[in-house]
């Protein structure tokens, strides 16, 4: 687990040591460069989040572990900095490991951020939603949402004042909008399908 300096870090930890996972935080480029399996939490604002990661020297490492096949997992704001870039307090470039663009909720009447549950909506059969029904609801908490340019990547959407990307996935990269640690068997089920994924 890829440890930036996100506040969530240690509630994204304890539930993978809840469902039996062994997880080893870390801020050290070179661990991550030789990890088997990653995952990037994240909550806060895009531009400071992405910008600890660079000052941490992550970002390539990061990029060489997806490069030879290791399974990376962003979450939340995580999920957001795999695109290539948000306009979230200004313009700034993700990791560019999915097409796309990450931008604000308008509002319309509802209120910003989008906060509480929400169904999810399947867009494909995938080995994440295996034990996960359709319109199982999940925990989220974010003001901007992702917009892939390839709509195949995305593997399940929430509604909230627009249909939205609330899982994504291109390749080795996978990422889940909303908070799995905060989904209760949901979003438990969901990290132990990510778990089993070679």
């Amino acid at each position: 687990m890829i440890d930036y300096g996100a506040s969530n870090i240690r509630s994204a930890q304890k539930a993978f040591e809840f469902i039996g996972a062994e997880v080893e935080l870390t801020a050290d480029p070179a661990v991550v460069a030789r990890g088997r399996k990653l995952v990037l939490p994240g909550v806060g604002a895009f531009g400071s989040g992405i910008g600890a990661l660079r000052a941490r020297r992550l970002e390539e490492p990061i990029q060489e572990a997806v490069a030879r096949g290791v399974p990376l997992l962003g979450i939340c704001v995580g999920m957001q900095f795999l695109f290539d870039s948000s306009d979230e307090m200004g313009n700034h470039t993700g990791l560019g490991l999915i097409p796309g663009h990450v931008t604000r909720f308008v509002g319309n009447g509802l209120k910003v951020p989008h906060m509480g549950w929400n169904e999810l909506e399947f867009a494909a059969d995938h080995p994440l939603l295996t034990g996960i029904n359709q319109r199982d609801h999940a925990y989220f908490v974010h003001s901007y949402y992702c917009a892939p340019v390839d709509p195949a990547n995305t593997v399940a959407t929430a509604v909230y004042e627009r249909p939205f990307t609330a899982i994504v996935h291109r390749e080795n990269v996978y990422g889940l909008q909303f908070h799995p640690e905060k989904s209760q068997r949901v979003g438990l089920q969901i990290l132990r399908n990510y778990l089993a994924i070679g």
